[in-house]
């Protein structure tokens, strides 16, 4: 499977930098330039392979993690483009001199990609706040103000400044606790250790719960779990906690682990009583949820694509790929992510943190 993958990957990329040599209206000479320098940063993807990254310095790393992962989706882009572009000209909407040698189109095609990409950073940088209502008939001493995120994706791209930006958000919502779904790093722990991220943690307001995700996984579980404890957050791993004798929090350890314990003897031992929240970092089998009888489940991990058309795909896999939903008497909400993996761009998507209010009807 994953060499049909590479080959349709690489299938593109040659349609793409074919497309670009035939469209640059310069010398062959230039031209090899161009081409083989896109290739490279294209290629660079494989200093993730064999901890490259690991050995640079730090700022050299996060510059080659941005250019090499931004390149992925500029790719994308530019497959999308072209295949339009060839639709067009076999439909006699497009004359064929448009897509060789030709200043007027490479010029639209820059300019055109320069403004997505553009707006898609700056919308990544812009941070939606969701508020959410959640209401239970169960005994509650007060109405409790939860906030909500997934998917930080600390690491290279997203480092300490940028965290310090998000504890201050958190931090004015005066939440009385806060849960995190997993996925708090990116594909590396060392960038966390470097800059002492775990102090930003200790800077929240409120208790903070969480779980695992798949990338607690690919960057080293164990040191995943000690930066947890250094930053003071509860890590709940097929485990429960239990606030004021009247919430339940459920975490549960990533599908990435086969042998994690399955919701249902997690629930087991469960006051139902209380008001039950399931930390669980993918929104897969979420009839499990509801057969369990769990009031509310919180996921991440989809990031809804990220950039559209891939957030096509993730609707199309997943039954709830963002935002809220309801299955019987359980409500879920599956958060597009407060950080994201790769390049920083956001299109037909958003960054977002959830703000919910539980209470009584």
């Amino acid at each position: 499977m994953f060499f049909v993958f590479l080959a349709v990957v690489l299938c593109a990329l040659g349609y793409v930098l074919w497309h670009v040599w035939c469209l640059l209206p310069v010398g062959k000479a230039l031209k090899w330039v161009v081409v083989l320098a896109m290739a490279a940063v294209f290629f660079s993807m494989f200093l993730f392979i064999g901890g490259t990254l690991e050995r640079l310095p730090l700022n050299t790393a996060s510059v080659a993690y941005d250019v090499s992962t931004s390149a992925l989706i500029v790719m994308l882009y530019l497959l999308i483009t072209f295949l339009v572009m060839d639709i067009a000209r076999l439909c006699r909407l497009l004359p064929a001199k448009a897509l060789h040698a030709n200043w007027v189109s490479l010029a639209a095609i820059v300019v055109v990609l320069l403004t997505v990409f553009v707006y898609g950073n700056l919308h990544y940088r812009h941070k939606v706040r969701v508020p959410l209502q959640l209401t239970t008939a169960k005994p509650l001493p007060k109405a409790y103000k939860i906030v909500m995120a997934s998917d930080l994706h600390l690491g290279y791209h997203n480092r300490r400044a940028e965290l310090a930006r998000w504890v201050d958000l958190i931090n004015a919502e005066k939440a009385d606790l806060v849960l995190i779904a997993g996925d708090i790093i990116d594909i590396s722990i060392r960038p966390l250790e470097e800059e002492r991220m775990a102090e930003e943690f200790h800077r929240l307001n409120a208790p903070v719960y969480a779980c695992l995700g798949n990338h607690e996984y690919y960057s080293n579980q164990p040191k995943a779990r000690k930066f947890y404890q250094e930053a003071g957050i509860r890590l709940l791993i097929d485990s429960t906690a239990v606030v004021d004798s009247a919430l339940t929090i459920i975490g549960r350890d990533d599908r990435t682990n086969p042998s994690r314990r399955d919701l249902k003897s997690l629930m087991a031992g469960v006051d139902r009583s209380t008001y039950t929240i399931v930390l669980d970092h993918q929104p897969y089998l979420l009839e499990q949820t509801e057969q369990s009888g769990a009031d509310f489940q919180f996921s991440g991990h989809t990031h809804r694509g990220q950039v559209w058309p891939i957030s096509w795909i993730t609707d199309a896999v997943y039954e709830c790929s963002w935002g809220a939903c309801k299955r019987g008497d359980t409500q879920y909400y599956v958060s597009s992510g407060m950080g994201i993996w790769g390049g920083k761009f956001r299109i037909g998507t958003q960054s977002e943190y959830v703000v919910a209010t539980l209470s009584r009807p």
